[in-house]
This record gives C-alpha cells, structure tokens and sequence, in this order.
C-alpha cells in the first residue's frame, strides 16, 4: 500500500556533484578535457595500427578491439556527467537510465574478457614462440573478439531485464554521476533483492574470473621469463607485458572494489570517488599505459607525424605529452 501511495516515477534526476556547486566548473573542465583526450589518444591508436603494416599482428588488433570499447565505454557515461554540471536538473529517463546501465555492463564485461584474451596473448607469445605465430592467426583472433563482444552483450541481459520490470517511486533524484546498479536499484519501491543478488553474482563472477585467468597467464609469463639465461632478453621479454600488467591492475583494482561485493542499500562518498575513478580517470590511463608507453607504437607515431601522413599537426602536441 505504501508504494501504491508513491507516485512512481517516469525519470530521475541525476545529482552528479550538485553538493559542491563551487567545484562544478572545475569539475566540467576536468572531465571534458578527460574525456577528448580519451577519446583521442584511443582513435591515436587506432590510426597508429591501421596505418603501420608491422602492426598488424595480433597484439595490436587486440589493442585496438580495447582502444574502441574504451571510446563507447567513456562515451555511455561521461557525457550525461558533463549535462549533470551545466544543466539545473539533468534528467533521464527511467528507460534511457536502464539502456545507460546495460550499455555500461555490457561494455565493461566485454573488456573484462578482452583483458584475459590479451593476457593469454602475452602467454602465448612468450611461453611457446615457435608455435605462437601457428596458434594466434588473425583468423583467430577475429573470432575471439566475436566471441568476447558475444559473451560481453549477453551476460548483463538477466539482470538487466529483472532490474527493467521494478517500479521507481518515491524520489526522483540519483546520487550519482550516472545510471549505476547501486543508486537505480535504491530508487526501486519494490522488492530488488532478486535484481540486486543478480548484479553482484554477475559482476563478481565476470570479474574474478576473468581477473583469474589473466593472473595465471602472466603468472607463467613470470616463471618463463626468471629462466631467461640473459639480462637483456629477460627486459626484452619483460617490457612487452609490463604495460599490460599495470592497466590490469588498475582496471581490476578499482573494478573489484566497486563491484565484487553485495550492493549496499545506502551511498557513500568513498563509492561516489573510485567510481569517477574507474569511469573518467582509467579510461585516459590504459591507452597512455597500454600502447603509448609501448615503443613500436611510439616509434610508428612519431614516424608518422614527422612525415606529417597520419595525423593533422594539431596533435603533434598530444603526441610530445605522451612521450
């Protein structure tokens, strides 16, 4: 009786940082700048692989399979954060809250699976050579990725589809700088359990698993390179999967303490924090991390700013911060 008294809600108000309205210019300018190098530094890398014929391998087509999720996955929330700061109140539909939420799932799962393939990639490259270049064709890894955008898309859809059948009532307001599980979910007027046990079971999952299997993959890389006779092989060998460590431990770092645990019925701003990290600062890391500290793409990027073939001179710039 007590939710049929509540007038149920058809769209939320997303508060973002509407507690420090002195911040909120600084705050725009922050994650507008972060979000356009993003993007940039991802279609950077995109545009480095396309355009070197030595980069097409299989590490670099796995790189920019994670570039791309990297730009939708930034794009899906950042700028309904940027609206939330310039807008007096920044709506959402509940149905475009739900899509926002699926998309941003649907999208993390997919690199979750992507940063295990990667990891196995390494594996393979540097714990059987000789039989690498016949195990990882491209033929392969085009249908790993199939597989990757596959399993990413359809593991959100339970979840995704009890969360879509809950009544919104009460207030309309999510403290929140998006549509997360969490702050939707607290906003229901009926009995979320079922959706709430759903989401933690499903994150958890995705991501201790994938996170499992990505630490036994560079667990073998580690054993494989200590037996390395030389010192210069051992940092050859190392280097290529050094960037590759560091983004798995800050993506996963910061994934594991936002998801792996039950949702909690009240926000706090210790959440509110490592989520702006996970979804605006991470994103501008991997790339910096992953590919641009990476000397062949490095080389390939300057080669192709000094011919002036790739990219327009205004990212000559970008290029000079990255390394």
């Amino acid at each position: 009786m007590e939710a049929n008294n509540r007038s149920v809600v058809k769209a939320f108000i997303i508060l973002g940082f509407s507690s420090m309205p002195h911040l909120q210019a600084l705050f725009f300018i922050l994650i507008l700048a972060t979000y356009v190098l993003t993007v940039t530094a991802n279609l950077v890398i995109i545009s480095v692989v396309k355009a070197n014929q030595h980069l097409h391998r299989p590490m670099y087509y796995f790189l920019c399979s994670f570039s791309f999720l990297e730009i939708l996955c930034t794009t899906s929330t950042a700028p309904k954060m940027l609206e939330s700061l310039v807008e007096v109140r920044s709506t959402i539909s509940v149905a475009g809250c739900i899509t926002q939420l699926y998309l941003f799932f649907a999208l993390g799962s997919t690199q979750c699976f992507l940063l295990a393939i990667m990891a196995y990639d390494r594996y393979l490259a540097i714990c059987h050579p000789l039989r690498y270049p016949a195990i990882m064709t491209m033929w392969i890894c085009t249908r790993l990725i199939r597989v990757v955008l596959l399993g990413g898309f359809l593991a959100p859809l339970l979840p995704i589809i009890f969360i879509s059948r809950l009544s919104f009532c009460g207030t309309e307001e999510i403290q929140h700088y998006f549509c997360d599980a969490g702050p939707l979910l607290r906003r229901s007027c009926d009995d979320a359990s079922l959706s709430s046990t759903l989401v933690s079971v499903l994150a958890s999952s995705v991501i201790l698993s994938t996170c499992l299997l990505t630490i036994i993959s560079y667990g073998h890389i580690i054993v494989t390179i200590l037996c390395i006779p030389s010192t210069t092989g051992r940092q050859k060998a190392f280097s290529t999967c050094a960037s590759h460590l560091a983004v798995v431990v800050v993506y996963y770092g910061t994934a594991i303490f936002i998801y792996v645990r039950p949702i909690s019925r009240s926000s706090s701003e210790l959440d509110k924090v490592v989520s702006f990290f996970y979804v605006v600062i991470t994103p501008l890391l991997n790339p910096m991390i992953y590919s641009l500290r990476n000397k062949e793409v490095k080389d390939a990027l300057k080669k192709g700013l000094t011919k002036n073939t790739v990219f327009p001179k205004s990212w000559r710039a970008f290029s000079m911060v990255c390394g």
